[in-house]
């Protein structure tokens, strides 16, 4: 036997990556398989079987695998450097095998077996040169690697970037009020993108008022434009250099993505986002901008023993507190909302969901559920309108 997939296979040099795969890791071994028709099907169930846990469409798997492989070709080209010539031959090589077995059927090795009713996953006729020159001369908005795929991101405690499969849905569509004060931060967020200056972003206010959901729903939002999102904890606040080095060369947009942070007086990591949000000897990346989301205008737990001692060591507490939050290039205020506002918001996720009480008598609900449940904001209009749908 030649083994000829298997052998071309092993030869890839930048898409060795996808030898990780496990439908390819499945087919090099049917390929190198010598044994007997037992074996042989047995080696072809278990690659079919891979694949079906991955569509049952072999062109369209290995479209995927080098669309989102992270490689130096790829890099070379998002970076713009003279790699990507030096490395053309290469890639067009890899290019052509990788096309040769994104539309290998499978017949030949069920006719080895002797057995034609083995299962015939898809495949379909495939230019996988030209793709990946569409996908290259895309890459600001589809990006490559695990950025390809995914677009929300947890930073893992080893520094790690760690893919959410299931984010927050949120949409714009879906959140009521406040639309200025989400103008000013979608403005921003379409610089950024652009690549113009684009500030740091604090949005501060009351508890329920929509702070995080709109920063969630601008990352789906822009998230085909080229956008990412990257969501850190106030302990991982040192890695943030590092991050921003790591995203550098990188064609997308990165929002990194601060919630609910408070710091207490003398708290350290306060002096460690001050010194990121002035800047040092590293700049901060014409690609990232840093969102932050606070109950405190200051970012500070203040207390009235913050404000004990002489005037002059009092001023210069207070103007520590006030100097991070101005620090921010833009910063938004969701305030609680007054009776209208919040009856407005009620009213209008009422008609999206369809519940049709008489206005006057959800009013009166709502506002007695809002006195229950901490006050009048959108959390819990939402939640008092879910329960209304839901029967309760």
């Amino acid at each position: 036997m030649e083994h000829t997939y298997s052998k071309k296979l092993k030869s890839l040099v930048l898409f060795r990556n996808l030898l990780q795969d496990e439908v390819i890791a499945a087919l090099i071994r049917l390929d190198d398989c010598d044994g007997d028709a037992e074996e042989l099907t047995d080696r072809y169930c278990a690659l079919a079987a891979a694949l079906l846990k991955n569509g049952g469409d072999l062109t369209a798997h290995v479209q995927r695998l080098v669309t989102e492989d992270d490689n130096l070709y790829v890099r070379a080209a998002a970076a713009g450097d003279g790699r990507r010539e030096a490395l053309r031959p290469a890639a067009e090589r890899e290019l052509s095998i990788l096309q040769r077995v994104a539309e290998l059927d499978g017949a030949a090795y069920r006719e080895r077996a002797g057995d034609g009713t083995l299962f015939h996953w898809r495949t379909a006729p495939i230019d996988l040169a030209a793709v990946y020159r569409a996908h290259l001369a895309d890459i600001g908005r589809r990006g490559y690697g695990v950025f390809s795929r995914y677009h929300m991101f947890l930073l893992g405690d080893d520094g790690e970037l760690l893919p959410i499969r299931h984010p927050d849905p949120q949409r714009l569509e879906e959140l009521f009020g406040y639309e200025s004060e989400r103008e000013k931060i979608l403005r921003n967020t379409e610089a950024l993108l652009a690549g113009r200056a684009a500030n740091n972003v604090l949005l501060y206010g009351d508890a329920g008022t929509g702070k995080s959901s709109t920063i969630k729903a601008i990352a789906n939002a822009y998230r085909d434009e080229g956008l990412r999102l990257i969501e850190l904890k106030k302990n991982q606040l040192y890695r943030i250099p590092e991050l921003i080095d790591r995203l550098a060369d990188n064609p997308l947009k990165f929002i990194l993505f601060l919630d609910d942070l408070t710091f207490a007086a003398d708290d350290r990591d306060f002096c460690t986002l001050k010194a990121i949000l002035e800047g040092g000897v590293a700049s901060r990346g014409a690609n990232v901008a840093i969102y932050v989301t606070s109950n405190h205008r200051h970012l500070i737990k203040e207390t009235m023993q913050d404000r004990q001692g002489d005037e002059i060591s009092v001023g210069d507490k207070l103007q520590e507190m006030t100097s991070l939050s101005a620090r921010f290039g833009l910063s938004v205020t969701f305030s609680r909302p007054d009776k209208a506002l919040y009856s407005e918001i009620v009213e209008r996720l009422a008609r999206e969901a369809g519940i049709t009480l008489d206005p006057a008598v959800l009013i009166t609900r709502a506002e007695a559920f809002a006195i229950r449940h901490g006050g009048r904001n959108p959390r819990t209009a939402r939640q008092f309108v879910d329960l209304l749908q839901a029967g309760v």
